[in-house]
């Protein structure tokens, strides 16, 4: 039986990236060693991260300005890392709180300094993106998720701001065609569209650096980073391997035009399947609805489990929804095909004719 992988992350990868990758393992590039083996500062892996860099800046349409980092902690870690590097003690940074993650990086933040939650969508459950909202005049930054994985919305316009503006981009990155360089720092954690776990990806706009009095622990500190070039302690190789490659598909199947134009279709497709079937329930508000995470219900709690395991017969994985949100959630990264969409929509189709 053929498995469609909705996971949310670590989620599905590109066939050929899982091929080449494989084939590393046992032996890179035709060295005689495997890639799990070879040495961080040698010229194979100094080639792998520039690459991986030079992708980045490529399809973001970076200048000099800004500096590419592949770091350790997943995005979780930047949650404390943003504010020690940008907010001082005495100093107000704005977060919105349209999901679980930005709730969780405002409450790391104040650890750092004073934080003003400007935006919160917690009233409604999550359901949509507070974009009414102000900022504190001097505030040093202002912190958004552009994508929410948990309850499935997504910012589609950014705000437009005199600050410098700071974005958890782990979901959706590389996902569309955005301009990347409204942002000043940009983080996202590998494991949906841009690789395996275990590496985190940070693009800073460098005049925003060293602006705080307070002291930075060495590992912590962007800099830093950007002084070692990536390599200030042993980088998680095999991880930031599977980023080239996955980088390097993107560009070669059409760049984010092409996953933009694949996303918007595979979204379609699914938001129309359930909006057409009474049985189930999209809550989140039209405008906001994620192209990348599709959370919805069955209006009879009953039929969920139902549903689920009948998901679970078909070979559709990770469609569970979150612990504290339940339901149905479809993760449509870049490398899930269409076809699985619609195999999904019809077996939606064949529950809602069975049980409606």
């Amino acid at each position: 039986m053929k498995l469609h992988n909705f996971n949310s992350g670590p989620s599905i990868l590109p066939q050929p990236v899982l091929q080449q990758a494989a084939e590393a393992i046992i032996n890179y590039n035709n060295t005689g060693l495997s890639l799990l083996e070879i040495g961080h500062r040698t010229n194979w892996f100094q080639e792998i991260l520039q690459e991986a860099i030079a992708s980045v800046k490529q399809l973001m349409q970076l200048d000099d300005s800004y500096e590419v980092l592949f770091l350790h902690g997943g995005a979780t870690t930047q949650f404390m890392q943003v504010p020690m590097n940008l907010l001082d003690s005495n100093a107000t940074a704005a977060y919105c709180d349209n999901g679980i993650w930005g709730n969780k990086a405002w409450k790391e933040a104040k650890h750092f300094g004073n934080v003003a939650v400007v935006a919160d969508s917690s009233d409604k459950q999550y359901r949509y993106i507070n974009k009414d909202f102000s900022i504190p005049d001097g505030a040093s930054y202002l912190h958004i998720t552009s994508n929410n994985t948990v309850e499935g919305t997504q910012w589609n316009q950014y705000p437009t701001i005199d600050i410098p503006l700071i974005a958890d981009m782990s979901s959706d990155i590389f996902s569309r065609p955005t301009n990347f360089n409204q942002f000043d720092l940009i983080y996202a954690g590998a494991q949906k569209n841009m690789g395996a776990a275990g590496v985190n990806l940070v693009v800073v706009r460098k005049n925003i650096l060293g602006k705080i009095a307070r002291p930075i622990p060495t590992i912590m500190n962007y800099q830093k980073h950007i002084d070692a070039g990536s390599l200030m302690n042993t980088p998680p190789v095999f991880a930031v391997y599977v980023s080239m490659l996955t980088l390097r598909w993107i560009i070669e199947n059409g760049g984010l035009a092409e996953m933009g134009k694949n996303s918007l279709q595979k979204s379609t497709l699914l938001y129309n399947t359930i909006d057409a079937l009474p049985i189930f329930n999209a809550p989140v508000v039209k405008e906001d609805r994620s192209e990348m995470n599709a959370v919805f219900f069955l209006n009879d709690p009953a039929l969920e489990e139902p549903f689920l395991d009948l998901c679970k017969q078909e070979g559709m994985i990770g469609v569970k929804g979150y612990r504290t949100v339940g339901g149905v959630r479809v993760s449509m990264y870049n490398a899930l095909p269409l076809e699985s969409v619609q195999i999904f929509c019809d077996l939606m189709h064949s529950f809602a004719q069975k049980h409606g």
